[in-house]
């Protein structure tokens, strides 16, 4: 069996050899960067129907959508046998994630509407992404090597099974007709102009690029460069949970004690970003490399942590607190760095170096750090006169807008 000891992107690849028939005539690694690479390109092409989508329905649908939508690819992947195969089922896995991705965190944007609470709900979402995330890895490997391939898909098949259940047992998309006397959100293209939204979609992104970038490089550099086993190379990224769970307390309990910094603590998390990208290409054995590595993925939580809710708050005072739209740009943020990463960054590792790779990547964050500084009086904006004139001064016209002028009241 042909096929790398890479960790992949956003989902993750396994840690063992591939038992998939290449496809015909083929470069496997380019195979595999495509492979990889498809789930975030449909997602960032799907993104902005999402999110218009998810403005217009609700929140609780779309998301029973996408995990159906998951449900299915990933029981695909336990059965394919062949790339055309893959292909299909890793797409579908993008067009899955646009909308329960989106619709998951805007549905805990819109229930936690003030702060801390806002901070520290989505919070708790982004523990478990990482969690997701970083323990795939040794999760499929462990699974494929004693019980085969198709078992840590199906496993996963049954846990967005039950996902769904849970959704429809505690929030049936049919349950209430509040969804027909909701405002009308802001079009996407409208918030994507907006130069605060814009420079948190930016932030994002920067962020998120060491991470999407070294996933698909790291693996084979470690091989080369420090000889690392198959068990190191299956734990190269566990161990950086720990201190992203570490820096999403951390910043709720400051995001509580100090909200007018939610700008620094994204700054801050930009330039940790920035060092430790720059100090990996001088580690010379698995436990160093496990120190800048965490390094970015605290820094990154810093960022997501900070910056998620202060997307909220921007659709709260410039525009309509309807927020499918906004994440919606958020997931295009991450997608555009995904999608990029399992292609590119091989491409830059081959033509230029491992090194110069993570140098450009710290400069990149190091650089945009000082951006965020744009964002330093968000804090003193007070609501739209769109939003007031809804909520307010035309007094309540359903049970949206009662609930709304209520919760204004206490």
């Amino acid at each position: 069996p042909a096929g790398g000891n890479e960790s992949g992107g956003g989902g993750n690849r396994s840690l063992l050899p591939a038992r998939y028939p290449p496809a015909a005539g083929g470069n496997e690694d380019v195979q595999i960067g495509v492979l990889f690479a498809s789930k975030a390109m449909l997602q960032l092409l799907v993104n902005p129907l999402s999110g218009t989508l998810i403005d217009r329905v609700g929140y609780e649908a779309p998301l029973l959508a996408g995990l159906a939508v998951m449900f299915l690819s990933t029981a695909t992947f336990a059965f394919a046998e062949n790339y055309a195969t893959l292909f299909a089922a890793r797409s579908l896995q993008g067009l899955g994630s646009a909308f329960a991705d989106t619709a998951g965190i805007a549905l805990i944007a819109d229930r936690y509407a003030e702060e801390p609470a806002r901070s520290r709900a989505l919070g708790t979402a982004l523990a478990c992404i990482s969690f997701g995330s970083l323990a795939a890895p040794p999760f499929g490997g462990v699974l494929y090597e004693f019980a085969g391939k198709r078992v840590p898909f199906l496993v996963l098949a049954c846990v967005c099974l039950l996902d769904g259940l849970l959704l429809l047992a505690l929030a049936p998309p049919c349950a209430t007709g509040a969804r027909a006397n909701m405002p009308v959100g802001t079009p996407i293209h409208r918030l994507m102009v907006d130069p605060y939204i814009a420079v948190v979609a930016g932030a994002l992104a920067t962020c998120n690029i060491p991470l999407a970038f070294l996933e698909p490089t790291i693996a084979n550099w470690m091989k080369d460069s420090m000889g690392a086993s198959e068990w190191e190379v299956g734990l190269t990224w566990l161990p950086a949970f720990f201190p992203h769970v570490l820096g999403v307390y951390v910043t709720v309990r400051l995001a509580a004690a100090y909200p007018h910094l939610q700008w620094f603590y994204g700054a801050l998390g930009m330039a940790i970003i920035g060092a430790s990208s720059c100090l990996v290409p001088a580690c010379r054995n698995f436990g160093q490399v496990i120190v800048p590595l965490c390094g970015i993925c605290f820094g990154i939580a810093l960022v997501d942590t900070a910056l998620l809710p202060t997307l909220a708050f921007l659709v709260d005072v410039r525009h309509v607190s309807v927020y499918g739209s906004v994440y919606a740009i958020a997931d295009i943020s991450y997608s555009v760095a995904y999608a990029l990463g399992p292609i590119v960054a091989g491409q830059i590792v081959h033509t230029m170096g491992f090194a110069q790779l993570n140098l450009g990547m710290g400069l990149a964050n190091v650089l945009y750090a000082p951006v965020l500084l744009f964002l330093k009086n968000v804090c003193q904006m007070k609501p739209s006169h769109s939003e007031r004139n809804i909520l307010l001064e035309e007094g309540p016209k359903g049970l949206y807008d009662t609930i709304k002028m209520e919760e204004r009241k206490s």
